[in-house]
């Protein structure tokens, strides 16, 4: 273990999981437990539980669960001691380091200060005459010193060694310039500055630390933006140009953009409400990051086939979340008889900020943009593209749950094609009513199938003997619920488990026991992968009766050393005979422990 375990105890005794979690999800008391929405995917009903009782949390939407350290380690993005410091840091406590973790967390502070001495290097580039070339590029894109000061901007100089010479000089070695992402190791081994000749622009957390960069190219070479690569401090997965700023926003919702460079000039108009992902498509993390300040996003990416497409993905990543999510589509701009595709930048600098004001004020909803965008593709003119349309609609309109909803966008699409709407919602009705029956057969299938919705999600942690796998998970219960029951002398052993992941839980479970520890579930935090203790935050959340426990802890024991028994028999039997056994086995199996 990598921190003493009684400090470990303390700090999960000081971390409430109901007082951590509510920073993050606003719960509501149903029962014992306490329900909201779930940080770690889009939902619109509230499926997330957290357990005081048990201190622990589980989704009964996407599956995950665990302790507090866990909930840390997943919502922030954190290794297991990296979630103990913010933890330690919450509570006030103290951390005792050990060699491994003190190396550890010295080199993402390391690297963190690093990026801070690095953007502060760039800043001062800039405001020099080596900066001139990126000035004059500010200059011709119209933004201001006092919007490039707000961001932090910087200039890094068209040669090899710019910034690795100053920070040497400041005391990093080569090896955190690397670890960085700020240097670049050649074939030959010499290293070189990753960015040269580009504006640079600091990408800053919400805590307000440095934790990447990205960067626009002065000339024209490729790649024009650039990013760093992925480091101890940054992933791109998980960070949102300007969120620092977006979140003291007066304003009602964040505006999602493309481009860094569309955030800056929407800032400098007034719009400082405004993000960017990092060089990739939206993704469930940055969704998460997006719930904590706000639920309504504004969607603005370019208008050109690339733009709308991203603008797809974003929809379909957002249906079923508990946003309000409307589509602002930039309309093209008329040059010399030419229609030109434009992104937010253009748009302000031609039309101003009043006209995106209006713009952003009339921005529709999805449903109304992805009706627009299939009107976009058809002919109407036509009786067989009217055909074609009313199909496409159709189906749009088939995942709208809401019937209401279903007949006001018919009429819509009616009125546009000429065709009734009567005749759109009948196909919008069948498709509807067909995805249903189709989605309950399959719940049908998993219902009539209980054995495979008792295995683990993870095929490495699947269970070979089901029946005495579902008789572990009840020792594990029992033994988070009450450890009395396995002391002085524990009762059963982990190496008569039938499931390696069941047996690594309860032998470290049982050794908490021992000691007179209590940190339960998060003792199992450092050494389970992210699956494995969602599982083991679902048997957790499982009932498990208060009263007899010592009667069924016995009855436990008996179907484990039964089916240990039957293991080692099978060991002397020929092995299509053993499996042809298995499988009946299995198919007989209907969720009965005691056979």
């Amino acid at each position: 273990m990598s921190f003493p375990a009684s400090f470990l105890d303390e700090l999960v005794a000081r971390s409430d999981i109901v007082d951590v979690v509510s920073d993050y999800v606003h719960l509501t008391k149903k029962g014992s437990n306490l329900f909201g929405l779930c940080p770690f995917h889009s939902e619109k009903t509230g499926s997330f539980s957290v357990s005081p009782d048990k201190q622990i949390y589980h989704c009964f939407g996407c599956g995950k669960g665990g302790g507090v350290i866990n909930f840390i380690m997943e919502e922030e993005n954190l290794s297991f001691p990296d979630a103990v410091r913010f933890l330690a840091k919450r509570a006030n406590l103290e951390v005792p380091e050990e060699q491994g973790n003190r190396e550890a967390s010295h080199l993402r502070q390391r690297v963190l200060s690093l990026n801070k001495d690095a953007a502060r290097f760039y800043y001062q580039t800039l405001q020099s005459h080596a900066g001139q070339a990126v000035q004059d590029y500010l200059n011709r894109r119209k933004i201001t010193r006092r919007t490039a000061v707000r961001f932090g901007m910087g200039a890094s100089i068209d040669t090899w060694d710019a910034l690795i010479s100053a920070m040497t000089e400041r005391g990093y070695t080569k090896a955190e310039l690397l670890a960085a992402g700020l240097a670049v190791q050649g074939k030959g081994g010499r290293i070189y500055d990753k960015f040269r000749n580009r504006l640079m622009l600091p990408v800053i957390d919400v805590r307000g630390d440095v934790i990447g960069f990205g960067s626009r190219v002065l000339d024209g070479s490729e790649p024009k933006y650039m990013n760093t690569s992925e480091t101890i401090t940054y992933s791109k997965r998980r960070a949102l140009y300007a969120l620092n700023l977006a979140k003291k926003s007066k304003r009602p919702n964040i505006i999602l953009c493309e481009g860094n460079l569309d955030v800056v000039t929407l800032h400098q108009a007034g719009f400082d409400n405004a993000v960017a992902s990092m060089g990739t498509a939206l993704t469930v993390e940055q969704i998460r990051l997006l719930s904590r300040y706000t639920n309504e996003i504004i969607i603005c990416y370019d208008n050109d086939n690339a733009g709308k497409l991203a603008t797809e993905r974003a929809l379909q990543l957002l249906n079923h979340s508990e946003f309000n999510v409307r589509v602002l589509q930039l309309p093209n701009r008329i040059v010399d008889g030419k229609s030109l595709k434009q992104d937010a930048d253009d748009f302000i600098k031609f039309q101003g900020p009043e006209a995106f004001e209006r713009l952003l004020n009339g921005s529709e909803n999805s449903v109304e943009y992805r009706m627009t965008v299939i009107g976009g593709k058809y002919d109407l003119s036509t009786d067989a593209q009217k055909v074609e349309y009313s199909k496409e609609i159709s189906a749009l309109l088939a995942t709208l749950d809401n019937p209401a909803e279903r007949e006001i966008y018919a009429n819509r699409a009616a009125a546009l094609c000429g065709i009734s709407s009567q005749a759109i919602l009948s196909e919008a009705k069948r498709t509807y009513y067909t995805r249903r029956k189709s989605a309950r057969a399959k719940q049908l299938r998993k219902d009539l199938n209980p054995a495979l919705e008792l295995q683990p999600k993870e095929r490495a942690a699947r269970y070979e003997n089901l029946r005495s796998a579902r008789a572990e998970e009840g020792i594990i219960r029992l033994l988070t619920l009450d450890s009395a029951l396995f002391l002085p002398d524990p009762p059963i052993q982990p190496e008569q488990f039938s499931s390696p992941l069941l047996a690594k839980a309860y032998q470290q479970l049982l050794h908490c026991a021992q000691e007179g520890l209590n940190f339960g579930i998060s003792a199992l935090a450092e050494t389970l992968s992210g699956e494995e203790m969602n599982h083991i935050a679902s048997i957790l959340q499982q009932p498990e009766a208060r009263a007899n426990r010592g009667q069924a802890l016995q009855d436990y024991i008996h179907i484990i050393k039964e089916e240990a028994g039957r293991r080692s028999n099978d060991s002397s039997v020929d092995p299509l005979t053993a499996a042809i056994e298995k499988n009946k086995e299995k198919k007989q199996y209907g969720g009965k422990l005691n056979g």
